[in-house]
């Protein structure tokens, strides 16, 4: 038994210090860079900055309801998505079809209009305001910023740099003139430490999603492996009863401070990086929180497009874009200024809500209740969400739950069990976000210091020891005979 304990302890040292190695300036950048993005996320447009930029709908010039605008697609019954706003100076219906893809359609007219031009993306950027005295116009198709494909059905871009002292870009879809992101110079710069390392966010790379995936796995995989034999090795090296003569380790210098930061912080650096593998969904073992197509088509129901006339509601002169959503088969209309207050008409019923939500999975009985506060799973992370929800439990197979938006009936988010459980398994524990922390952020900072720290302890020791572990390699080799 001493003998088989011997070879395993050699083989466990061999193991940690090649696979720390091999994975050691990983560590290092995803605990340094996780640090930038507490307080940096990745460039987005939220819902309150892409209203604030929108003018108010020129209503003298809507001359044409969703149902008569839209013949010309050959629709009579309302898509996944459909939104009035204005293109420039003219009102113009945003289109979303089935198969994913986007049009636009005139309110005046009912032409679908095609792409915009250079000129016609810098007046658009422009109208946003805050431009300076030259901006300039670049098309781009995927960069750094837009490398995902949630903007496939808006690309091509026209980037305008506005030339203002945030070195503000705007993207603006060249398909449909909306503008799809803007980022400043704050933080692109920021990202290069943040989140562009930390996901392994490398265009060439992310644009191949597949690929991308396997990567970020195979990587994270490997030093999850190097950070459980550092944990074995780090607790069957450490004597706290009959000390070494050095102390509780036998190592000295930087080997001393690996070995020590390792038993202090290296249960939570597993956590950190297998909470991380786990963020992408191995084997697919977890659904994602985003309402599925099937379901957002249950609730909204064989919904007709609505006339002209149903505009009126929310005509105001402060309205600068209208959203039609389906309920049980009946459109309701919803009007939003730039501040986000909304007007809906008609307005959503509880009974209506209710018995829509219960369409979403026939057969399936439905516990319902409102929420005015967050719960574990709805809650605010680098944005913000709604609050009242309507929370709607299913008893299928699945245990689905679904979210609601009681004023408009939009559905939310879904989680079934597999979900719920990721939520637990990445979200928790790698980014701490418990309400009880959350809601006291200088408590959850000093956390998130501390362990990330704690983590860059070992990665930065380990990365010196196997710096040294190789510059003695090559010595040896050059010493022997030949």
């Amino acid at each position: 038994m001493r003998r088989v304990l011997k070879s395993l302890k050699r083989w466990l040292i061999l193991g940690h210090r090649w696979l720390g190695i091999a994975t050691g300036l990983f560590f290092a950048t995803w605990v340094l860079s996780g640090l930038v993005m507490m307080y940096v996320p990745f460039p987005n447009l939220t819902e309150a900055a892409r209203l604030a930029g929108l003018s108010p709908i020129a209503w003298e010039r809507v001359r044409l309801g969703p149902d008569a605008a839209l013949r010309s697609l050959s629709l009579s019954h309302l898509p996944p998505s459909l939104s009035l706003s204005l293109r420039g100076d003219a009102p113009v219906y945003q289109v979303t079809l089935g198969t994913g893809e986007r049009r636009v359609v005139s309110a005046e007219t009912g032409a679908v209009l095609g792409p915009i031009s250079r000129d016609e993306a810098l007046a658009l950027a422009r109208a946003r305001g805050d431009a300076g005295p030259h901006p300039t116009v670049t098309p781009v198709f995927r960069d750094q910023w837009t490398v995902t494909a949630r903007y496939d059905a808006l690309r091509p871009f026209h980037v305008v740099a506005l030339d203002d002292a945030a070195g503000t870009e705007r993207y603006v879809s060249a398909l449909t003139g909306a503008v799809a992101l803007e980022t400043t110079r704050f933080a692109r710069a920021w990202n290069w430490l943040g989140s562009i390392p930390h996901w392994i966010y490398l265009t060439p790379l992310r644009a191949r999603a597949a690929l991308w995936r396997d990567v970020v796995l195979w990587v994270s995989g490997v030093a999850m492996a190097g950070a459980v034999s550092g944990l074995v090795l780090g607790v069957w090296r450490l004597r706290l009863r009959r000390p070494y003569a050095s102390g509780v380790t036998p190592y000295r210098g930087m080997g001393r401070w690996h070995h020590l930061f390792g038993v202090v912080g290296g249960l939570t650096l597993l956590t950190f990086v297998a909470s991380g593998w786990l963020s992408m969904n191995p084997n697919h073992w977890f659904t994602g929180s985003a309402p599925t197509p099937a379901l957002a088509a249950a609730l909204a129901g064989d919904a007709p497009l609505p006339g002209l006339d149903t505009l009126r509601a929310v005509a105001t002169p402060a309205t600068v874009e209208v959203r039609f959503l389906g309920l049980g088969g009946q459109v309701h209309v919803v009007g939003a200024d730039a501040g986000g207050r909304r007007r809906v008409a008609p307005p959503v019923t509880p009974e209506a809500l209710r018995a829509a939500a219960e369409r979403l999975l026939p057969g399936s009985a439905a516990a319902m209740e409102t929420l005015t506060a967050y719960d574990a799973y709805w809650y605010p992370h680098h944005d913000t969400r709604r609050l009242p929800v309507l929370r709607v439990r299913f008893d299928d197979p699945a245990a689905t739950w679904a979210y609601l938006d009681p004023e408009t009936g939009e559905l939310l988010a879904r989680l079934d069990r597999s979900g719920r459980i990721d939520r637990w398994l990445f979200a928790a524990p790698h980014r701490f976000d418990f309400a009880i922390l959350t809601r006291h952020r200088p408590v959850w900072d000093v956390l998130m210091w501390s362990l990330n720290l704690l983590g860059a302890g070992i990665a930065l020791t380990g990365i010196v020891l196997g710096w040294r572990r190789l510059r003695r390699i090559r010595p040896a080799r050059e010493a022997r005979p030949r």
